[in-house]
């Protein structure tokens, strides 16, 4: 892998920094008071070309390679990471997935208004009895002519108050665990889809997370995306490349960290000299410089892989249990350098740490992380 960064990929990188210092930073910390980034947001996310990022050309898209998207991802992880999950979720689970699943009427149908801005997708697999269990779950949806009816109930939706499409995840058979389950292109304007947006988050609290409940949805048969049965396989798949955006966030919230520590360690006296100068304060930010190149180099790797089509399932969910396990150290070791004033939401260490927290949860947690790496290097399921 050559670490050296192409002129389109410097491009892209540099587009991405200067939207964020322009109209994300500035927001961020009203955003988060408000649980509420501004919708308007979207509409210049197509416009930059951010949310069509790998898709094709000929759908929409705006293209480029897997490294593109992460130097994206992770610069607007550094700004807000309501404002990163929209593009993580819309793009990297909804979009993409179409783009590798669909046939071509949902390609047509849906590509263009998610790569635009003009639509929104959310994915919606987390049910309220099944996180880390997702091939247990029990939302079902049964055939009836040409249709299928739809009820059941998901949690800890992304995207989920926002979305024109709910890529839907339910059960079509009596198969058991992850054989019975197929995915659905569902339009959020359907009826009998009920969306009520969750408050009170610890973090991301600008994000718009919400839950579904489905009493009678009707869609038609052609709204199942991929082959009956395998929306397992369909869930897994779109899970394995958003780990990677998940670590490109992480790593742009531990460069946060690291921004921040150093900003305030400079301007802070205690002791007749900036706290620079303190031996303790300078191992704090070592620690977070070490984990910012780690978590980088990590991430990247992926990009590499799944841009040269190779195996990348593994090297994912090693990114993202490093990559997430260090946007938490990074965050609490510059709290620790801001000391009391790192507590009060005047400064941005206290909402970095409230990000950093949940992303060892979602998209598969740090154990589960843990459990697809040991079943790789061992060939023995935990499971």
């Amino acid at each position: 892998m050559n670490l050296e960064l192409s002129a389109e990929q410097t491009a892209v990188r540099q587009l991405a920094r200067d939207f964020v210092v322009r109209e994300v930073a500035p927001h961020a910390a009203a955003w988060d008071r408000a649980e509420q980034v501004d919708r308007g947001i979207v509409k210049t996310l197509g416009d930059l070309g951010f949310l069509g990022l790998t898709v094709p050309e000929e759908y929409g898209g705006s293209g480029g390679d897997h490294l593109s998207y992460v130097l994206v991802t992770e610069e607007l992880g550094r700004g807000d990471s309501s404002v990163r999950g929209i593009v993580s979720v819309s793009l990297g689970l909804v979009a993409k997935t179409i783009a590798a699943w669909g046939d071509e009427h949902q390609k047509r149908q849906w590509l263009p208004r998610l790569t635009s801005g003009e639509a929104v997708g959310c994915f919606g697999l987390t049910e309220p009895g099944t996180g880390s269990d997702a091939a247990h779950l029990a939302t079902r949806a049964v055939r009836e002519g040409d249709t299928y009816v739809i009820n059941g109930a998901k949690t800890f939706i992304t995207n989920g108050t926002w979305a024109d499409v709910v890529l839907l995840f339910a059960r079509t058979g009596d198969a058991p665990g992850h054989r019975g389950i197929s995915a659905f292109l569902v339009p959020a304007d359907t009826p009998g889809l009920e969306r009520r947006e969750i408050h009170g988050k610890l973090g991301l609290r600008g994000q718009a997370t919400a839950e579904l409940v489905l009493d009678g949805v009707r869609v038609p048969a052609g709204a199942m995306l991929g082959p009956e049965g395998k929306g397992f396989s369909v869930a897994m798949s779109a899970l394995a490349k958003g780990r990677m955006s998940v670590a490109a966030g992480c790593v742009g919230i531990a460069r946060a960290a690291l921004d921040a520590a150093l900003g305030y360690a400079g301007q802070r006296a205690q002791f007749g000299k900036p706290i620079a100068g303190h031996q303790l304060v300078q191992e704090l930010i070592s620690d977070i410089a070490v984990d910012v190149e780690a978590a980088r180099l990590l991430t990247w790797r992926v990009a590499d892989l799944i841009d040269r089509g190779e195996p990348f399932t593994t090297a994912a969910s090693q990114a993202k249990l490093f990559a997430s396990e260090a946007a938490v150290r990074a965050a609490n070791n510059a709290l620790q350098v801001f000391g009391g004033y790192g507590y009060i939401d005047e400064y941005p260490v206290g909402k970095l740490l409230r990000d950093a927290r949940v992303m060892t949860l979602y998209e598969g947690t740090s154990q589960i992380q843990k459990l697809v790496i040991g079943r790789a290097l061992t060939g023995v399921s935990a499971f």
